[in-house]
């Protein structure tokens, strides 16, 4: 079980898997990152650490950007949209945030 603060945890809307979405911003540029999925266990670890923490889907595990990579992020801000089901990191971003090695997720295909 997770030691979320109550307070924020009451506000989260998660999905049927207990997940909400990250959108991930660099805090210099404002461009955005990437997206992520965090559980209040990842949430917690990323306001008591500074240091942005996901649960990963694909591999039913929790990771730490740029802990293998070094392509880290260091938490600047989290912020919770109105509707408490999404969630904004501002982050100071070491090296690439796309697992492509592009700066962002959304640098290879514009479709307009």
């Amino acid at each position: 079980m997770s030691d979320l603060d109550p307070a924020v945890a009451e506000r989260l809307k998660r999905d049927p898997n207990g997940l909400v979405p990250a959108v991930v911003q660099e805090a210099s540029t404002k461009d955005v990152l990437m997206l992520a999925w965090m559980d209040d266990e990842a949430l917690r670890r990323t306001l008591e650490t500074g240091r942005a923490t996901y649960w990963s889907r694909s591999r039913q595990e929790y990771w730490v950007k740029g802990e293998t990579s070094g392509h880290a992020q260091q938490v600047r801000e989290v912020r919770l949209d109105c509707d408490g089901d999404t969630l904004l990191l501002v982050v100071d971003q070491t090296g690439a945030a796309c697992h492509t090695g592009d700066h962002t997720c959304f640098d290879a295909d514009r479709l307009a």
